[in-house]
């Protein structure tokens, strides 16, 4: 009944097997990923056609975590999986991010591609497998992916990197970092890190390319059993003279535009010239729309090349800047009165507002996963209202975009926070994003870290975060600091680093291209640390360490030791005494298993009053 094919590896000490032929065999492309007593189910379909008008790529990746894959039932009044939780949007980027420039340009068929975690052994992270097993089944559907990628987990621990570490490893290690790679370059990074130096980042990253070959192997071992005839792709037609007839019509118009430095008089002049283009290709429009639509895209490309070889061939970017330059930088701390701690950094024309409010345990977010439930003590939110770009458009729950570049501001921040016994705050940071011109997200880092310290939060260290673009012509690269929003469109690369003093807290890559090579990445490294010191002493000016004293705003929280045997006379029976202790003196009381209680209000007398009472 079945024609199942299998494949298997020994890799990082596990056995890694991917089956097709067995599971949703009407899908083009369907692989069952395991490692250990982890089992990921992923099926890609494609349209056999592209819908009329359509000028974009839409693919579109879901990864979703079944709770029976854990033994556990949903928690809430539904009892079953419903939207996407933060988790799973962040896993659907992390698969979705390297897949994306593997198609050819010109493809605009719709593909689905699903991901569900069938079966989760608490050691083995599905992400990873989910990963895997999308490329594997991307390369099996016959479709124009110029795949396969491998994908692989690192930690360090000891001075050595471990593959595919388990969480404890994680915890107790300095590095998760993730990497997704072809055969001959890294595609996309991920990371989270404790202030780990460049030269043990960058070699991080090649030991994932490394170890991501095998699995590479894997995947062209069993497409070679199981692979569907190749779809036939049209040939493009030759564009060359449109092109040319393009740049004659608007090439000085673009010119001049892109020699404008303010951001607002540059894309009203670039809007100029393509409406010029739209009137002085009308003739195609009714003649042969396929063409017209063609034209309008080759606009785009036109863009491309004459910023792309400016800075190639001049080193002048867009704004007047070299490729090491940073924007003019203004920190301000205190912005808010009753915040309790609050931001607002502007590095050119990217601006934000970040705001610190500090709350007791009762406030940590409830987190439940395959791994059970669990309570996060620090959050951070980003915001990216249409106004920030001057546009108008939707407002209200945040995207797949603001939920990742939320997580990778909490990324950067997060191995520099106090643990919970030198501070006993729950922390919520929220970047709200006024003006964006350029990485709103390490904005956020910046503003992030200033609003923590103005709020008494005791960071190791201040965190500064830059953004890093490429532009890649053959042999011929420029490296980018601080980019614009312009760059990261036309460029090859956005390549975001932050760290402190010390070293590196956070790197994040994504390419447009098919892969960059280590020697990119060590000038690209190199270059952000530079960048990185800068902002760190312009930020240092408005606030070079953590205030000594709490907002006066913020709760108070005391905390003191009681005989184990006396925790029942505190509560009292069905917590009556705890109950009234709260209600009369209007601190609020935790209090643990072994004894220990916490006393939290904004009013110092309340708490006095709790403390004697109890005592």
């Amino acid at each position: 009944m079945f024609n199942a094919k299998k494949v298997s590896i020994e890799w990082g000490g596990q056995t890694l097997t991917l089956e097709t032929g067995k599971v949703a065999r009407q899908a083009d492309g369907a692989v069952i990923a395991t490692l250990g007593e982890t089992v990921v189910l992923c099926a890609v379909t494609a349209a056999k056609s592209v819908k009329e008008g359509q000028d974009f790529f839409p693919l579109t990746v879901h990864y979703q975590e079944k709770f029976s894959a854990s033994g556990r039932i949903p928690g809430g009044f539904f009892k079953r999986e419903r939207g996407a939780t933060e988790r799973e949007t962040l896993v659907s980027r992390l698969i979705d991010r390297p897949i994306r420039p593997l198609f050819p340009e010109g493809f605009y068929n719709e593909i689905n591609c699903i991901a569900q975690v069938l079966s989760y052994d608490g050691e083995n992270e599905p992400d990873l497998l989910a990963m895997i097993a999308a490329s594997a089944a991307m390369t099996l559907s016959g479709v124009p992916f110029m795949g396969p990628i491998g994908a692989a987990r690192v930690g360090y621990k000891d001075g050595e990197y471990v593959l595919n570490p388990s969480d404890a490893d994680v915890l107790t290690g300095e590095l998760d970092l993730m990497v997704a790679a072809t055969h001959d370059a890294v595609m996309m990074v991920e990371s989270e890190a404790k202030e780990l130096s460049e030269d043990v980042m960058l070699g991080a990253v090649m030991f994932a390319h490394k170890a991501s070959q095998q699995v590479i192997d894997a995947i062209i071992d069993l497409a070679e059993q199981a692979a569907k005839e190749p779809w036939e792709l049209k040939v493009q037609a030759d564009s060359a003279g449109v092109k040319a007839k393009l740049k004659k019509l608007i090439g000085k118009d673009l010119e001049a535009a892109y020699k404008l430095t303010d951001k607002q008089a540059r894309q009203t002049a670039i809007n100029d010239a393509r409406a010029k283009a739209r009137d002085g290709m009308a003739d195609l429009k009714d003649s042969d729309p396929q063409a017209y639509l063609a034209s309008l895209k080759l606009v785009k490309k036109l863009e491309a090349d004459i910023v792309r070889t400016a800075i190639l061939k001049t080193g002048r970017r867009i704004d007047g800047r070299n490729t090491t330059q940073i924007r003019p930088i203004e920190s301000e701390v205190h912005f808010l009165p009753r915040a309790h701690g609050s931001a607002l950094f502007t590095r050119g024309e990217t601006q934000t507002i970040a705001t610190t409010t500090l709350g007791t345990r009762d406030a940590e977010q409830m987190i439940d996963g395959l791994n059970g439930l669990s309570y996060q003590n620090f959050m951070l939110h980003y915001n990216f209202p249409p106004y920030s770009v001057g546009e108008v458009g939707r407002f209200g729950a945040p995207g797949r975009r603001e939920v990742g570049h939320g997580k990778l501001a909490w990324r950067a921040l997060h191995p520099v926070l106090p643990s919970k016994e030198e501070f006993p705050y729950t922390i919520r940071v929220t970047s709200d994003i006024t003006e964006s011109n350029g990485s709103s997200s390490m904005a956020t880092v910046c503003g992030g870290s200033l609003s923590m310290m103005d709020a008494g939060v005791p960071l190791k260290r201040p965190v500064s975060g830059i953004a890093m673009g490429l532009i890649l012509e053959g042999k011929d690269f420029a490296v980018l600091s601080d980019i614009l929003g312009d760059e990261d469109h036309l460029g090859d690369m956005d390549f975001k680093v932050a760290g402190t003093s010390e070293g590196i807290t956070a790197l994040q890559m994504d390419i447009k291209i098919s892969g960059i090579t280590e020697e990119i990445m060590k000038v690209a490294l190199k270059q952000a640390h530079e960048g990185r010191a800068h902002i760190l002493n312009e930020m240092a000016k408005a606030l070079g360490e953590t205030r000594s004293e709490l907002s006066a705003h913020a709760p108070r929280i005391e905390t003191f030791t009681i005989d184990k045997s006396k925790i029942r006379e505190v509560i009292g029976t069905g917590g009556k005494v705890i109950r009234e202790i709260v209600a009369t003196t209007g601190a609020k009381v935790d209090i643990d298993d072994e004894g220990v209680i916490k006393v939290s209000s904004s009013d110092s007398s309340q708490i006095e009053a709790a403390i004697k009472w109890i005592k």
